[in-house]
């Protein structure tokens, strides 16, 4: 392994926005065709979704996680084109991790195009509108947030899902018992507690239903060797096997993401370079409150592009 290594990450629900990618796919004919691809299995036009909204319906799960998935491998496939740099290891926030597994050659494209929008419906019919939530807590060590959870959660749910970096934990379950988790969190000290605009609580055990029917469509896809290590969410392991990422997979759906252990593991083994694939720069934020010497960029436009490739992220392997 490399002194400076580089990884590449992808993100998860939250990142996107209406008119997404645009200018990408303006120059690049293969994001088109990505596009294109996804709108076939989907039967619905994801690209005109991603470019022109309605915003309410881009941020319903079942259709952010296709159109997140889709933007994330399509910077990924320009990047290949262009010649960029072959990334050391993977990785992805939540439903980022699919996109990281399309492209180290796990899943196929349009496979896991299909997949993350059953995946989104398996997870909104586990919990309706309006019974779950989640909320940002800043400011207190994760084991003051994990503790506050477990006084709050009475005879509903409510626990950590993302440990985004020290000083960061999302918490997720039962609406009222996320309210009750929030009014301890700020008696602690909490310096902010936001509520987050989700359709459905991830990551906790409510989704367990969700992961059940997940485990059960897994069984009629095909998983393959990874081509490049895959850091996963539960517990920030490099995999390659097909069955190991596959049960990680299930629990990670129901069982919290461990982010800030993820960049750590990647650290350890000589990464030093990261590059955030898709909109926004939500992953970059992150990672630079984990370790701010970390080189961290993102792609989400030609400009930003050109950027990166334009330092050493290119130094061929």
């Amino acid at each position: 392994m490399r002194a400076d290594g580089l990884a590449f990450v992808f993100p998860g629900q939250g990142s996107q926005t209406v008119g997404m990618l645009s200018d990408l796919v303006e120059n690049f004919p293969v994001a088109t065709e990505l596009f294109a691809m996804a709108s076939a299995r989907l039967d619905y036009d994801l690209l005109s979704l991603c470019l022109s909204g309605p915003e309410q319906k881009l941020n319903q799960t079942e259709y952010t996680q296709p159109a997140l998935l889709t933007a994330g491998y399509a910077v990924w496939r320009i990047w290949h084109d262009l010649g960029g740099a072959r990334p050391d290891f993977l990785a992805g926030h939540s439903l980022g991790e699919y996109t990281a597994l399309v492209c180290a050659g796990v899943l196929d494209f349009s496979d896991a195009v299909g997949l993350v929008a059953e995946r989104g419906r398996f997870m909104q019919d586990a919990v309706p509108h309006g019974v779950g939530a989640m909320a940002a807590v800043s400011g207190l060590d994760d084991d003051v947030v994990v503790d506050a959870c477990a006084r709050a959660a009475q005879d509903e749910i409510v626990s950590a899902a993302n440990f985004n970096f020290p000083g960061q934990v999302v918490i997720a379950g039962n609406a009222k018992a996320v309210d009750r988790a929030s009014d301890l969190a700020k008696a602690a000290g909490a310096r902010r507690v936001t509520p987050l605009s989700v359709s459905v609580p991830a990551h906790c055990r409510l989704m367990a239903p969700a992961a059940h029917r997940l485990q059960q469509r897994f069984d009629e896809i095909d998983f393959m060797p990874a081509a490049i290590p895959v850091v996963q969410n539960i517990d920030a392991l490099a995999r390659t096997d097909p069955d190991e990422i596959k049960q990680a997979l299930i629990l990670q759906i129901h069982q919290p993401v461990l982010w800030s252990e993820c960049i750590a593991v990647m650290q350890e083994n000589g990464i030093t370079r990261i590059v955030e694939c898709g909109p926004g720069k939500v992953l970059s934020g992150l990672i630079r409150r984990i370790d701010k010497n970390l080189d961290c960029r993102s792609i989400s436009d030609t400009e930003s592009l050109n950027v990166t490739l334009s330092t050493g992220n290119t130094a061929g392997r």
